[in-house]
């Protein structure tokens, strides 16, 4: 499937890291090393120039890493700058590297041209450094395409039938459309769900509005705020945007990310929890309870779904409305992926 290289992708939570020891990861099938140079974060190709030995299998020594196969020794640009028992070191020995960032409590590493690597265009999702919210956090891999998780996404009414216990989302979401305005790099997605007492196990003892919406950014980035108001509050704004200030309750951020990370393969990177003036650890704890039952869910159809476009010949889909979102992101995906391969065959 097609995806984008000139975005910034999630490579791993900054809680993971380990300050003396690499890490091996893998984006788009390329398997990467993360790694400390002192107070510097270094992505490089995993595998040794001598004879392709994972790197991330190595020994970090101050600002430089250590293959632990046969001993060379690459500086944090990637340079070879020992090679045990050899004083000539070739001068193109040098690794590849990735762009890479901290920001969000995630690691970001840019898989395109490292010349247009743009940090401003790294989501902005909510981290744990965001002193308005209780996070918890997870990933899941899955063994299906990242793509079909995206389309997971971009598509709500699933909610109804396959979160319909975890969740206890209503025929809402499958029955009523959300506002949806395509973005430079993605899909903004805008739902009220007026005059219900709520969802599950959040329910409300007054009617309420719920409103919600969420950006779905390159490559594969979900930003969701949610939040309750007094029931009427979606017609007196006239079914737009509230004043966030007057939530009453149930306000919550989630940040969520996909990674393709092989033909197949894909990682789910996930946070959810209260604002603080709207929760606490316990309501933390308990929606990310409730977002492991619900992401499992999701897990076990989506990679059930994989198996089934595996075994069948030129598979293709039938849309509905539902399908506006994901065709307004896969249109932008492979709109952007063409240019990308007009420009490298240019070159």
């Amino acid at each position: 499937m097609t995806y984008v290289r000139n975005a910034w992708y999630v490579a791993a939570w900054a809680q993971d890291l380990e300050p003396d020891r690499p890490m091996a990861i893998s984006i788009l099938n390329e398997p990467i090393v993360l790694w400390s140079a002192e107070d510097r974060l270094v992505a490089f190709e995993d595998r040794c120039l001598h004879r392709l030995a994972p790197l991330s299998l190595g020994r970090c020594e101050g600002a430089r890493l250590r293959c632990m196969y046969h001993g060379l020794l690459f500086d944090a640009d990637g340079a070879v700058v020992q090679i045990p028992g050899q004083d000539m070191i070739p001068p193109q020995a040098r690794l590849r590297s990735y762009p890479v960032e901290l920001r969000h409590s995630w690691v970001w590493i840019w898989m395109g041209d490292p010349a247009r690597a743009d940090p401003a265009l790294i989501p902005p999702a909510v981290g744990f450094d965001n002193p308005d919210y209780i996070l918890g956090r997870g990933f899941l891999d899955y063994a299906a395409e990242a793509r079909l998780i995206n389309d997971n996404l971009l598509d709500f009414s699933h909610l109804s039938y396959v979160h319909a216990e975890s969740f206890g989302a209503g025929p809402e979401f499958a029955d009523e459309r959300p506002r949806l305005t395509p973005l430079e790099r993605g899909v903004r997605f805008e739902r009220w769900v007026v005059g219900t007492h709520g969802p599950g196990r959040r329910k409300s003892d007054a009617l309420i509005d719920s409103w919600q919406t969420y950006d779905f950014l390159l490559p594969g980035i979900l930003l969701m705020w949610s939040g309750s108001f007094v029931a009427g509050t979606a017609e007196r704004c006239g079914f737009a945007q509230p004043d966030y200030a007057e939530a009453i309750g149930a306000v919550t951020f989630t940040s969520q990310a996909v990674t393709p990370t092989g033909d197949r393969t894909a990682r789910y990177f996930f946070s959810w929890g209260p604002h603080r003036d709207h929760g606490d650890e316990a309501i933390r704890d308990m929606l990310m309870t409730l977002a492991d039952r619900a992401f499992a869910e999701d897990k076990v159809m989506i990679e059930a779904q994989q198996r089934v476009i595996d075994r069948t010949p030129s598979p293709r889909i039938m849309p509905t409305v539902h399908d506006r979102g994901v065709t307004l992101f896969n249109r932008l995906v492979e709109r952007l992926a063409r240019a990308e391969a007009g420009e490298a065959e240019a070159a």
